[in-house]
């Protein structure tokens, strides 16, 4: 973690949010990532996303795991809550603050390692909950926080920069978020600020499991001629299947219907994603067409970025688990310990 204090002084002419709040409010330690690390830009996308949406820091637990991702919670929002848990056990750990109190803004950085290879089991158990969080994968392909060997994410046949290609097959988190269940599923390039934003603010304001994929390049390890996860290769290789915009309660909504290329989709807090199609042939809807194309996608070595399924309807976890409102510190002792009688009738509906 940083601890780099960055200079408290600020213009005074900084533009400031609904709350008085600048984007300095909004920004954590210096950065200790390498130059160049698409993790940072990543970090100001969470900035600007928050800042937007004048959410107060203190409202917001940021959460991760082991790795060069898992140091990006350090950057961002020095003024909420925080938590670097074990590798590969961040969910679990967001899993138990999210039922203890339900009103906070939770997001999880990971990375694909952290995920896909020692996390793959809690990440699975967070997505078929459907656990009210964002959830950010920065994914860059290798272990850059150990000499960058290939991770579970790498895509077939890419190339390391000494060694031989990579001969395994690679576990994609969009598809597996869902075809188990996600209710918002995106992915998106850490250099492409314009569309990252949007899907972060909508992923924060949904009300369930948001994932948001960020093909995030490592300049040190994975970043040169060869690897599918390099600056030159995604760029090279995006395919934007949905352009995304995101529009809070407050503004007016105005949509031009009459093209049949956008399309409002309301989420729970009143807030709207606007969706302008640019492959008029995509529907975010349809679970098993969103597989279907990204996979047709990747066999071409193309990279589908965007909104890739969405679904309002699906329950979250304190709906399926019938939780109560009250965070659990402002419940008398009590109802939260309701004794060795109850304790027993309990038992008894076991037995």
């Amino acid at each position: 973690m940083s601890h780099i204090a960055k200079p408290a002084a600020r213009h005074p002419g900084q533009p400031v949010n609904k709350l008085g709040f600048s984007e300095r409010d909004y920004e954590g330690g210096m950065s200790t990532l390498c130059a160049g690390c698409g993790h940072d830009s990543i970090t100001a996308a969470l900035v600007k996303a928050f800042f937007e949406l004048d959410i107060e820091p203190h409202r917001v637990a940021k959460l991760s795991g082991i790795g060069c991702s898992s140091k990006t919670p350090a950057y961002f929002l020095s003024a909420s809550h925080g938590f670097n848990s074990v590798h590969g056990r961040m969910p679990s750990v967001v899993t138990g603050a999210n039922a203890a109190e339900r009103s906070m803004a939770y997001v999880g950085v990971s990375g694909d390692g952290d995920s896909l290879s020692i996390g793959i089991g809690q990440f699975a158990h967070a997505v078929r909950r459907n656990l009210n969080m964002l959830y950010i994968i920065e994914n860059n392909g290798v272990y850059g926080l150990t000499k960058g060997q290939f991770s579970a994410s790498a895509d077939l046949g890419s190339k390391p920069k000494k060694g031989a290609p990579n001969q395994l097959s690679p576990i994609d988190p969009v598809n597996m978020a869902i075809s188990m269940g996600a209710s918002f599923v995106a992915r998106s390039f850490s250099g492409d600020k314009d569309q990252l934003v949007p899907l972060i603010k909508a992923g924060i304001r949904h009300d369930g499991f948001a994932l948001i994929d960020v093909i995030s390049p490592c300049v040190t390890f994975n970043d040169h001629d060869g690897s599918t996860k390099s600056y030159q290769y995604t760029r090279d290789n995006i395919v934007e299947t949905i352009h995304t915009d995101f529009v809070p309660p407050r503004q007016e909504i105005t949509v031009d219907f009459a093209s049949g290329e956008v399309t409002s989709v309301r989420l729970h807090d009143g807030s709207h994603m606007l969706l302008k199609k640019v492959d008029k042939a995509y529907n975010a809807d349809d679970r098993a067409a969103a597989i279907s194309y990204i996979q047709h996608h990747q066999a071409e070595g193309r990279v589908v970025t965007g909104l890739l399924y969405f679904d309002g309807a699906e329950p979250e976890f304190h709906q399926v688990s019938g939780t109560c409102q009250e965070p659990l510190r402002d419940l008398p002792h009590n109802e939260l310990c309701p004794g060795s009688e109850a304790l027993a009738k309990l038992m008894k509906g076991y037995r």
